[in-house]
């Protein structure tokens, strides 16, 4: 049996994926990943994940520059949720989020309402061109 057949895949054919800072243990990003971008993510040692949106794969950072290398790759104990252990790289170390953020989780919720607690590092609009 192929190391992939284990993973229990949608109907759409997609694992949640989990992208978790190897050093600090900090929650990143979730994004998807469909059997050939978890393939790919394992022979590269660097993320890629499949866009829903634009119903493609795409290579974390390959347009900001912020790559994802990978250390470990762990599946859950369901076999339902991949959970990737990284390293963000990139012109700017530590940027994983498009909005220009360290991780994706940046709103808490506080007295009832979304807040912001997390600063932006980089303006967007000079990451993505």
């Amino acid at each position: 049996m192929n190391w992939l057949d284990k993973v229990r895949w949608d109907k759409e054919g997609l694992v949640p994926a989990i992208a978790q800072e190897a050093s600090t243990g900090d929650v990143l990003m979730f994004a998807w990943m469909n059997r050939e971008a978890l393939a790919l993510t394992a022979e590269r040692m660097q993320a890629v994940y499949w866009s829903r949106s634009r119903n493609k794969l795409w290579a974390k950072g390959e347009e900001s520059g912020h790559v994802q290398q990978v250390h470990e790759i762990r599946l859950d104990c369901d076999q339902d949720v991949v959970l990737l252990k990284i390293t963000q790289l990139g012109h700017e170390p530590g940027i994983a989020c498009h909005t220009g953020r360290h991780s994706c989780f940046y709103e808490r919720l506080e007295d009832g309402e979304w807040k912001s607690v997390d600063p932006v590092l980089k303006d967007p609009a000079s990451i993505y061109k």
